[in-house]
């Protein structure tokens, strides 16, 4: 199983200071956005009012708006890897379920308080086609390398394989904890954990 390469949904990719921080209000203004009106009545015209940019400037990264949503998606990939990698640092080697803790609620915090998250989050609402390119193919391929060395395991098949079935699980159910309760019912949300360490355990422990 190799590991899954990172979709690239830009056009051009921003070279200048000025032209990312540009990037940033576009991919701000797509987040409001999404959680205001939706993807259905998006449009690259309403982004381009909302972060105060030419629309010619929102066509410079982006040929569409689900290009744009994707990149928001990759953006919240970067973003929750380095949260889960903080949150690592913290545990002080804490452990495989100090890991899977720290992977499960940076994703509930990001689920409950990040922009455009609850359509997005990392590529769900956008997929992409091919079956290795699929978010969560993504997602379970940057948490094996990045847990692999915390957890002094190499990245094989049979990891990847293990986290991709993790991932795939836990998605499934945080997704049924928030249709069953706003914020997440606490409950499914607990359940989600207690089953993830019974099936981690097998391998991990």
């Amino acid at each position: 199983m190799k590991p899954v390469p990172h979709a690239t949904s830009l056009r051009r990719a921003p070279v200048q200071r000025r032209s990312a921080e540009r990037l940033t209000r576009i991919l701000d203004a797509c987040a409001d956005l999404l959680d205001e009106v939706g993807y259905d009545d998006l449009s690259t015209r309403a982004v381009a009012l909302r972060a105060g940019v030419p629309i010619g400037s929102v066509y410079r990264f982006f040929g569409n708006k689900r290009a744009m949503a994707d990149a928001l998606a990759q953006r919240n990939l970067e973003r929750y890897t380095e949260r889960v990698a903080e949150r690592l640092k913290e545990t002080g080697g804490g452990g495989w379920r100090a890991a899977v803790d720290a992977v499960l609620d940076e994703y509930l915090a990001m689920k409950r308080t990040a922009p455009g998250f609850s359509l997005v989050d990392f590529g769900n609402q956008i997929p992409v086609g091919a079956r290795y390119a699929e978010p969560n193919h993504r997602v379970a391929d940057r948490l094996t390398d990045l847990l692999s060395g915390y957890l002094g395991r190499e990245p094989d098949d049979d990891l990847r394989r293990t986290f991709l079935i993790a991932v795939e699980t836990a998605d499934t159910l945080v997704h049924l904890a928030f249709r069953v309760a706003a914020d997440g019912d606490p409950r499914i949300i607990e359940e989600t954990r207690e089953l993830l360490r019974a099936y981690l355990a097998r391998v991990l422990d």
